[in-house]
């Protein structure tokens, strides 16, 4: 299959090296500690961050971030899809931080309809935002979106359950990278890697030449550097929002993951 331009998202994982996807909750514990999160994160070694965006019905998201959400809500009113934006953009501006990592955005349809599509999109450009995982939009729903969303590269999830026939279609639609879920259920983290996640990353790889990032259930560094070398990207998300209130511990076990997933495959 025919590549597509390389984009600065999946420039991000072409380093020679497996990448790390970091997951942090925009507005949590309040919008000013998000941003120190990000900064952390940043600091700390990861690839890429993804930004969730609080939201009141999460059909994906595990407790921790779950919860995560509903902190970030109380703690800014109507905290949601324009306030996550901001924090994006603040962080992809900050004379602090040297070479930010692009910043993907975790949203549901619901947020990004209320928004308008082609308003969303222009601020996601606006914001530096490099692009979106939206769970509950199937590709099959996508057309009105990716026909304003140029410049944002949409991920689309491909799950243990997938037919051949549907990674084609996710696989086809994908910018960026390929949302391996390595699980099913909701996000959160698991007492060991899922059985067969190798052999999904095998069978996306067949369909697409672009990079592929496992995510759901990753917890641990040892956890991570196995992911890591088997994909070209290790997602870790709740592990990462327990400890996103304290700055210096979430960078402390950032740079545990960054340099677990980037000496994977050298070990």
């Amino acid at each position: 299959m025919p590549e597509r331009a390389t984009s600065r998202l999946t420039a991000a994982f072409r380093r020679g090296r497996p990448a790390l996807v970091a997951y942090l909750m925009a507005g949590y514990p309040d919008r000013a500690g998000s941003l120190a999160a990000l900064r952390a994160t940043a600091a700390a070694g990861a690839d890429v961050i993804e930004l969730g965006v609080p939201y009141g019905d999460p059909l994906a998201d595990g407790p921790v971030i779950a919860e995560a959400a509903r902190v970030a809500r109380e703690a800014e009113t109507g905290f949601g899809l324009a306030h996550a934006l901001q924090v994006a953009e603040a962080f992809g501006r900050d004379p602090g931080v040297e070479e930010p990592p692009p910043v993907v955005v975790m949203t549901y349809l619901n947020p990004l309809m209320r928004f308008g599509l082609a308003r969303a999109a222009e601020r996601m450009r606006e914001a530096g935002v490099a692009g979106v995982i939206v769970p509950d939009m199937p590709p099959e729903a996508a057309a009105p979106w990716l026909a304003v969303a140029d410049g944002v590269d949409t991920v689309f999830l491909a799950a243990p359950t997938s037919t051949p026939e549907r990674l084609a279609v996710v696989t086809s639609a994908s910018a960026g990278f390929v949302y391996c879920v390595s699980s099913l259920g909701v996000t959160g983290e698991r007492a060991e890697v899922a059985a067969g996640v190798g052999e999904l990353v095998g069978r996306i790889r067949e369909r697409t030449g672009l990079p592929v990032a496992v995510g759901f259930g990753v917890g641990s560094a040892e956890q991570a550097a196995e992911v890591a070398r088997i994909a070209d990207g290790v997602i870790v998300g709740s592990a990462l929002v327990r400890r996103q209130d304290d700055a210096a511990r979430l960078g402390a076990f950032v740079a545990q993951l960054a340099e677990a997933v980037h000496g994977a495959r050298s070990a």
